[in-house]
């Protein structure tokens, strides 16, 4: 097999590792809706006994890794990291525990990483080019048309995706940071460990609450799909460049589309397509622009190196 074949091989798997990460999710959005607004499941505790039993799954991870992943030259920002993400998991699933179509949520969601765009601007002191905040006030045109704050079935419940949005973007932002200095397993591991406490400690806050009879095969359930899509994300960046599988992860929003509808039927009408097309088209657009500046860099690098060398 020659290199192009296993190339393109690499990347058809990176693809299809992708989208059923996307599918996985998905289902797992149904079913939390399902648990919470059907069979009226705290939100708080269905956080906490999702990403618990996905922890469950997850051991041979931690035991193949072993102690020597928790090696961290800073473990305050893991703690506040982990704490953005899990108040954006209590945000997101209280938007669907109190009814929010589900590909509303993810519509909104989907506009994180212009939040970290703005955060990287304000907090890191990056140089945010025109191209970037194109895209940004094209999203947030998107998510107004989305959100519809002017229109009479708005509730403040549809704002919660906004908010996961901003806590899961502010832990990019701290991702990043960590990378810096930081292997990817020490900062995987630390997710995984933290994560399920923190809910624990907001579930008990609200109210904790055990699950019973039916509710505990859902959760069960919600559980190995986490940790199967969590796998795949792992196995897509592993196959292919993450600039590649990016917009087949963009596809997670049609696929929660169609898993909304025939679960609740739920749909999106009107302007709101207009909406969602405007969220994936600055997504897209933003991702191409910044392959193509990486592509520039490592021209420019090269013939630089050639011209040295």
């Amino acid at each position: 097999m020659n290199q192009s074949t296993t190339k393109s091989t690499s990347a058809f798997y990176g693809a299809l590792f992708m989208v059923l990460a996307g599918i996985a999710f998905a289902i797992v959005n149904v079913n939390t809706q399902w648990v919470t607004s059907k069979l009226g499941f705290k939100s708080t505790s269905d956080a906490f006994w999702q990403y618990f039993i996905a922890l469950l799954f997850s051991l041979p991870f931690l035991w193949r890794h072993g102690a020597a992943s928790l090696k961290t030259r800073h473990p305050g920002n893991h703690v506040i990291r982990v704490v953005f993400a899990a108040f954006g998991v209590q945000a997101f699933i209280a938007s669907l525990a109190n009814g929010v179509p589900i590909w509303q949520v993810i519509a909104l969601v989907m506009t994180s990483p212009f939040f970290v765009i703005l955060g990287a601007k304000l907090l890191l002191g990056e140089r945010v080019g025109i191209e970037r905040w194109l895209a940004a006030i094209v999203a947030f045109i998107g998510a107004m048309l989305v959100l519809q704050p002017w229109s009479t079935g708005f509730t403040y419940y549809s704002l919660y995706p906004i908010i996961a949005a901003i806590f899961w973007g502010a832990a990019s932002l701290l991702t990043k940071r960590l990378t810096a200095d930081e292997p990817a397993e020490s900062i995987t591991v630390w997710l995984l460990l933290l994560l399920t406490p923190v809910n624990g400690a907001l579930s008990v806050a609200n109210g904790f609450e055990v699950p019973s009879g039916e509710i505990w095969g859902w959760l069960i359930f919600s559980g190995l799909l986490m940790f199967a899509a969590q796998y795949f994300l792992t196995l897509a960046y592993s196959r292919a460049d993450a600039a590649y599988v990016q917009p087949f992860d963009d596809l997670k929003l049609p696929m929660n589309v169609l898993a909304g509808f025939l679960a609740f039927g739920y749909a999106p009408e009107g302007w709101l397509w207009l909406g969602i097309g405007l969220i994936l088209a600055a997504s897209l657009y933003l991702l191409l622009n910044e392959m193509g500046k990486e592509k520039a860099a490592a021209v420019n690098g090269g013939g630089l190196k050639t011209a040295a060398g």
